[in-house]
């Protein structure tokens, strides 16, 4: 799976978001600023090109769907950082953020407790 932009990150998730939608319904949904709808419009087409969305045609409007799920790519996206930034090890990984603060003793606690439930289920 190609890796998007952080632009291109952005219009997917008002994709994923939106589900079926055409490049105005996208601009509506983005954060300000906003880009110009030219430029929206070309990031749609690339990640049509890419083959993330895919584009149907109603009358005068292209509306498009995403081809991706939002879990597939974010897997993909963990996998790629976690392979970057931590040598492929998600024990590093969880490492850096409880020795920067980012996640607490108990919040891992918690984690444990939840997937410890999953396994029973």
């Amino acid at each position: 799976m190609e890796k998007l932009t952080k632009q291109e990150e952005e219009v997917m998730r008002c994709i994923w978001e939106l589900k079926n939608c055409c490049v105005k319904e996208i601009l509506g949904c983005m954060d300000n600023p906003k880009p110009p709808y030219t430029t929206l419009a070309s990031v749609v087409k690339n990640l049509e090109r890419k083959g993330f969305v895919k584009a149907l045609q109603k009358g005068n409007t292209y509306y498009y769907y995403p081809r991706v799920e939002r879990s597939d790519y974010k897997r993909n996206f963990m996998s790629r950082f976690v392979n970057d930034y931590f040598a492929n090890s998600y024990k590093e990984m969880v490492t850096f953020f409880a020795r920067e603060q980012k996640i607490s003793a108990e919040e891992l606690k918690e984690i444990l407790r939840s997937m410890e439930q999953d396994d029973k289920d």
